[in-house]
């Protein structure tokens, strides 16, 4: 072991070193506050210059993390910035930058690149560069690893490189950061060996991998997973509907078997920054290898065409009350990506609202996470959350439940609602207003 390798371990182990967390939002922001906890020193890294001004302030900007906890690490000394060049301070790059697709559903790596090329120039001797963000298997090997190694350091000796697949889950009581096991690869042996002392004093299960290709492609793989079920199960909601039968009553029979099956629920489409979106990762990969992952492509046309099934499920339901869309009022309820939180990446909500304006519709949403509709790359609606009222209800000819969040009032809501459009299953027992989708 050479002694390059020995020095990087030797920091982490003692927690002489400062980790540097590149992305300061529902990874990153959890990961700080975890190294913050055990005694490192962290630098947060950031392009946004309110959230680090937030930050400094002791202020928090994620629902579920209160501020309290933000104030606790500024004491303990953490430390916001926007500034990349003291990146040559910290023993660890933790990269936690968001991987979207771009408009053909295609990866886009701007984010991660960009990130990258900033940090270049503050590459140092002793550092391990860890990615975190989800992404197709080959990424950190043909797009960081050049990269790293462009100004004469070389990986595995002077620098080391991993890949470190992010596993949150926002909104989650039974698991944190801690908890949920880590999965590791590494470019070289000797950069898994810096990397899992890097992450071992964190994170209490660190799961190591033959190299960063397969930590990326675990990644993905739970994800499909995930994203497969769910288009099955939504798929067969189509069918048991037009059967007359309820398929949240189906599957929660199902789940009691005790071996074989796991169940997943139908919903209004898929949300977050990973579900929606990691499949297409692969999909895109693959053709470079001449193949055609249809299996998984299906099950994403699936689940996109889930808003136009609850904007159908709606007109429907204004029809039979003699009414059509256009004029109509529709309040949305629940705008958050899945209940409880207060994320909006990627939110079918958000397309149902558009659908809903698209036919001539009047759309409002209530929402007792988002308070007021945020800026996000691509959709924008000037639109306050209304309070959920027998005022507020009897304003508009229709309520669409796209997230079940415990926060409302689901009597309430039955109650004084002249027409539901159920998309989360809330509602077993049938009643006239209530239509399930």
């Amino acid at each position: 072991m050479s002694q390059q390798i020995k020095n990087s371990i030797s920091k982490f182990k003692s927690k002489e070193a400062l980790i540097g967390i590149v992305g300061l939002g529902y990874v990153g922001l959890p990961l700080m506050l975890r190294y913050n906890a055990i005694g490192f020193r962290v630098l947060g890294i950031d392009i946004d210059e309110q959230k680090v001004e937030k930050l400094n302030a002791g202020e928090s900007y994620i629902e579920h993390i209160p501020g309290v906890k933000i104030q606790q690490a500024r004491t303990s000394g953490f430390e916001a910035t926007t500034d990349f060049s003291r990146a040559l301070e910290c023993d660890a790059l933790i990269l936690c930058v968001p991987t979207p697709l771009n408009k053909y559903r295609e990866p886009d790596m701007s984010f991660v690149i960009n990130t990258t090329d900033a940090l270049k120039p503050y590459l140092r001797a002793g550092q391990v560069v860890s990615l975190e963000s989800t992404t197709y298997p080959g990424t950190t090997e043909e797009e960081l690893l050049p990269r790293v190694q462009e100004g004469g350091l070389i990986v595995g000796e002077d620098i080391f490189l991993v890949y470190s697949p992010e596993r949150e889950d926002p909104g989650n009581p039974s698991f944190e950061t801690r908890t949920i096991p880590k999965i590791i690869g590494g470019d070289t042996a000797a950069c898994l060996e810096v990397g899992i002392a890097l992450y071992e004093q964190a994170i209490d299960q660190v799961v190591p991998v033959s190299s960063t290709k397969a930590a990326e492609m675990t990644k993905l793989l739970e994800n499909i997973h995930r994203a497969v079920n769910i288009g099955l199960v939504n798929e067969m909601k189509i069918v048991a509907d037009r059967m007359g039968i309820d398929i949240f009553e189906v599957v929660d029979a199902a789940a009691t078997k005790p071996f074989g099956f796991t169940a997943y629920y139908p919903g209004p489409g898929l949300g977050g920054h990973c579900i929606p979106i990691d499949p297409f990762y692969l999909t895109w990969k693959a053709r470079e290898y001449g193949l055609h992952t249809r299996f998984i492509e299906l099950s994403g046309e699936v689940n996109q065409a889930m808003p136009d099934y609850v904007l159908s499920k709606l007109i429907d339901g204004l029809n039979d009350a003699g009414k059509a869309l256009k004029g109509s009022k529709v309040l949305v309820l629940g705008i958050a990506y899945k209940k409880n939180v207060d994320d909006m990446r990627e939110s079918p909500s958000v397309e149902i609202m558009e659908l809903i304006e698209s036919k001539g519709g009047t759309v409002a949403y209530s929402d007792p996470h988002v308070l007021v509709f945020p800026k996000m790359r691509e959709h924008h609606f000037n639109l306050n959350s209304e309070p959920l009222t027998v005022e507020t209800l009897a304003e508009f000819d229709a309520v669409v439940l796209a997230t079940d969040h415990d926060k409302f009032d689901y009597d309430l809501i039955k109650q004084h609602s002249k027409l539901i459009i159920d998309s989360r299953g809330k509602y077993r027992v049938p009643a006239k207003n209530i239509i399930k989708a």
